[in-house]
C-alpha cells in the first residue's frame, strides 16, 4: 500500500512540473529557420505541438501493451482477512 501511495505521489509531482519544450528534429528546425528568414511572423508553436503529439502516441501504446501484459502474466494474489 505504501508503494502505491508513493508511486501516485511521485507521478503527480512529476506531471505537475511540466515545462515547455522545443521538440524539433534537425530537418524540421532547418525548414522553420528557412521559412522564418522569408517571412518575419512565422510561428512554430503548431509545429512543436504536432511533434510532441506524434511522439506521445507510441509511448501511450507501449504503456497500454505493457500494462495488459503485466496483468495477464501476474495473477491476482488472494487478500488476507
Amino acid at each position: 500500500m505504501k508503494k502505491l501511495i508513493f508511486g501516485l505521489l511521485l507521478s503527480f509531482l512529476t506531471l505537475s512540473t511540466l515545462l515547455p519544450v522545443q521538440a524539433q528534429c534537425v530537418m524540421c528546425k532547418s525548414q522553420v529557420e528557412a521559412a522564418r528568414q522569408e517571412r518575419d511572423d512565422y510561428d512554430v508553436d503548431g509545429l512543436n505541438k504536432g511533434i510532441v503529439y506524434m511522439m506521445t502516441v507510441p509511448y501511450i501504446l507501449m504503456g497500454a501493451v505493457g500494462f495488459f501484459w503485466y496483468r495477464r502474466t501476474h495473477p491476482k494474489r488472494p487478500t488476507k482477512f
